[in-house]
């Protein structure tokens, strides 16, 4: 059922880190209930949403905030929660009539979730960006690239998702936990500034201890050494390798069939065995050195597409793939031993599932009536 299970958690539309949060927390047998907008032309919302990974395993209703008695059916369903989470701007869910004041009012143990790029607060709070801004501003992205070329964005995952919707989410099960001995909720301002850089913890101690550099493609991990990076083989496609460690390095060199190569760590011969690692590996083919290294310790591994990962030996030995609606994804992680996460259901419509959803959570069929009254659909 996973360890969520029975965890009501009322999640406000939005996009990006949000409902990545929420997809986490559903995995993990939360109910997670989707307060989506109406279909309203003009706004953008027809969008196909079978293929909306991040909302499976969710139900639906819908609700016009907006609207003159929006701000009295969200209170509705907040005063059933456990947690709410939203992705406005700072002040936008206060301005509706439902921010952290009037919803402890109704619920005083709810945990009231917030993401955004900027943070509560703060001189940027009210601006606009994205991903690429965050990581800008927290350092990351000047540290990922090679030396002498520009940085390079690393898809949107370190900003809406590593340091955002995970943040977000570790946050949110930390106050319910808080929450379930003190009988209080309390707000968590997940910022995706703040998250990128505490990803970079490690990092932090590197630079303090004079073992990193801020030049870029100039360290172990940023390509900067040859035995920690990516090559071509003959087909075209590539190979990585990680051999950091000194017996790892030995082995890769033994593997290679390399034995008169430069020491390991002589930074000033680090060119020559680039140049050497990338005259090895063009003479066999991406698959032909997944032969040779097999069985191998020499921290070796093939550059898999998507696709190629989700059929791969390893990944069908763990079941790391599932499909759902026909999308093949990732399947729900971590895993534990008892309360074993699954997706119960796809992507739902909007206001799929919302009348079943609401009946669960403890209303009854009079209430239901009043709540479509108020403005909340469902099918």
């Amino acid at each position: 059922m996973g360890p969520l299970h029975g965890v009501r958690i009322l999640e406000f539309e939005a996009i990006g880190p949000a409902p990545f949060a929420g997809m986490l927390l559903a995995d993990m047998g939360a109910d997670v209930l989707v307060v989506d907008r109406p279909e309203t032309p003009g706004l953008g919302l027809k969008r196909e949403r079978w293929y909306d990974v991040m909302l499976r395993g969710k139900r639906s209703v819908t609700l016009d905030m907006k609207s003159p008695r929006g701000a009295e059916a969200a209170l509705a369903l907040i005063a059933r929660a456990d947690a709410l989470i939203e992705g406005f701007r700072p002040g936008v869910m206060e301005r509706l009539g439902v921010g952290p004041e009037q919803a402890f009012k109704q619920n005083e143990k709810l945990v009231y979730g917030r993401m955004t790029g900027w943070g509560q607060e703060g001189p940027l709070a009210p601006r606009a960006g994205h991903d690429i801004n965050y990581i800008a501003l927290s350092g990351i992205l000047n540290a990922i690239g090679r030396r002498g070329e520009p940085p390079v964005p690393p898809l949107n995952l370190i900003g809406d998702f590593g340091g955002g919707g995970m943040l977000l989410g570790f946050g949110v099960v930390c106050a319910l936990l808080e929450a379930s001995r003190s009988g209080r909720g309390q707000v968590v301002d997940a910022a995706m500034v703040d998250g990128a850089a505490l990803l970079a913890a490690m990092f932090a101690g590197f630079l303090a201890a004079g073992g990193w550099s801020e030049e870029r493609g100039a360290n172990i991990l940023d390509s900067g050494a040859p035995w920690y990076d990516v090559y071509e083989t003959a087909d075209g496609k590539y190979v990585a390798i990680g051999a950091i460690e000194d017996k790892f390095f030995a082995e890769l060199c033994q593997r290679l069939q390399l034995s008169d190569l430069p020491a390991q760590h002589d930074r000033a011969r680090w060119p020559e065995m680039r140049r050497r690692f990338a005259e090895a590996f063009k003479k066999k083919t991406r698959d032909e050195w997944c032969r040779v290294f097999e069985g191998s310790d020499a921290c070796f591994a093939p550059v898999l597409s998507w696709s190629e990962a989700r059929t791969h030996e390893h990944s069908r030995a763990r079941t790391a793939y599932a499909e759902l609606a026909k999308v093949p994804q990732p399947a729900p992680a971590p895993r534990f031993s008892r309360t074993a996460p699954t997706v119960r259901r796809g992507p739902p419509e909007r206001g799929e599932g919302g009348r079943e959803a609401l009946r669960e959570w403890g209303f009854g069929e009079g209430e239901i009536a009043k709540l479509r009254t108020l403005g909340i659909g469902f099918l």
